[in-house]
């Protein structure tokens, strides 16, 4: 979005228009552009409100009801750590006792609405112009939230018990994955610990191990399924160092899988094991952990092949950490032969999950030339080292979405 539209929202006649849209519908978004340009609004002013209103439609995935008074850029909301997430953020800060907290690169100010919404006072830095000025206005209703556009690391920690930071992991040319690259670099922002103790860190999902102080709780967070972020705590932020998983459900609720006390310790392995009746898949959150094998032994399943993440086991024990499938067939994995198979069923819309396999769902699924009422799910994996198919019914987690 162009800098001069986001400023002429910023002005009576911008917020009078913004809040005069109605819900944000695909269909009508032309003819409402073309409605307000003949009503006499200037071009780039219904631009920039139809945009936001887009974006605000966007933004109800991960800020509810508050999106609908907040301004967003494009690449601001990617990045935004969602409300549900933000808010067990700020819990952390609430029991170690934090009453004021430094919040480096606070984008959108997402992380630090959800610390001012439990009475905490919070200054957010921001680097980019723009973004610390719409964090302005979505943090507008919170007295002790304020937003310094500035640099993070030239920002005076002094006056603060509690830090948290989310250094930029995007260059002009897109992500950037190396830690030492991001802005600022993840050492130096680890580096703070030593000023604030009681520091949190967001960082990608994909961070090695390797990248953490041995001082740190790592956690690794999924939303719905959906591996979102990884925070790193320090200090009285956590009780003690290791890996974690927390998996949070389409209701906000969360569950916490403590995988080890040590942060640098190797994902323990286990021996694999013949396919059973049920095949458990584990939230990708438990397998960045590295809590695979921890989760086998609660679940008294075994991997189905080396360094494949799919457990087998003969009980049903419903967990929040991991899908569980019914196992109906398996057979070689062969495209003709599969072909047969769901033909054979009836098969006419398949759910492809894949794993240690090299196949692209959508061409295969094109090849097997599906026809028939009936759906199924298929798992392509190694069992035991071998190539193959398992016809599988779903028991519990969140179902995927079938595709004719």
């Amino acid at each position: 979005m162009r800098t001069a539209g986001l400023r002429r929202l910023l002005t009576p006649e911008g917020w009078e228009l913004l809040a005069s849209l109605p819900p944000y519908d695909a269909a009508e978004a032309d003819r409402l552009n073309l409605r307000l340009r003949a009503a006499g609004h200037d071009p780039e002013l219904v631009a920039a409100a139809l945009t936001q209103q887009r974006l605000r439609e966007r933004a109800r995935a991960k800020f509810g009801d508050f999106a609908s008074r907040m301004l967003f850029t494009e690449e601001g909301l990617q990045q935004a750590t969602r409300l549900v997430v933000a808010a067990r953020h700020a819990d952390r800060y609430r029991r170690a006792g934090c009453s004021r907290v430094a919040d480096l690169g606070c984008g959108l100010g997402g992380d630090a609405l959800a610390l001012a919404a439990l009475g905490i006072a919070v200054d957010g830095v921001e680097l980019d112009e723009t973004t610390a000025a719409l964090a302005t206005v979505n943090l507008m209703a919170f007295p002790d939230a304020r937003v310094v556009h500035g640099d993070a690391l030239s920002h005076d920690l002094e006056p603060y018990d509690g830090v948290f930071a989310d250094p930029a992991r995007r260059g002009p040319r897109g992500r950037v994955f190396d830690p030492e690259a991001w802005s600022p670099p993840l050492p130096r922002v680890f580096g703070l610990r030593e000023r604030v103790p009681a520091l949190g860190v967001k960082v990608a999902p994909g961070v090695g191990h390797h990248h953490l102080p041995g001082d740190a709780h790592a956690e690794w967070v999924s939303v719905g399924g959906d591996v979102v972020e990884a925070g790193v705590w320090f200090g009285p932020l956590t009780e003690r160092p290791g890996r974690s998983a927390l998996v949070i459900d389409a209701a906000g609720r969360g569950a916490t899988l403590r995988c080890t006390d040590d942060v640098h310790s190797p994902a323990r392995q286990l021996p694999p094991g013949p396919l059973r009746r049920y095949l458990h898949e584990p939230d990708g959150a438990v397998i960045r952990a590295g809590g695979v094998a921890l989760l086998a032994e609660q679940l008294d399943a075994a991997p189905v092949s080396d360094a494949i993440a799919y457990l087998t086991g003969d009980q049903l024990a419903p967990t929040p950490f991991a899908e569980a499938f019914e196992v109906l067939d398996h057979l070689p994995f062969s495209t003709k032969r599969l072909a047969a198979h769901l033909a054979a069923r009836g098969v006419g819309r398949l759910e492809i999950k894949k794993r240690g396999v090299d196949v692209d769902p959508d061409r295969l699924r094109g090849q097997l030339r599906l026809r028939g009422d009936e759906e199924a799910v298929v798992i392509l994996t190694r069992l035991q080292g071998r190539h193959s198919a398992v016809i599988v019914r779903r028991v519990t987690g969140r179902p995927g979405t079938m595709v004719p």
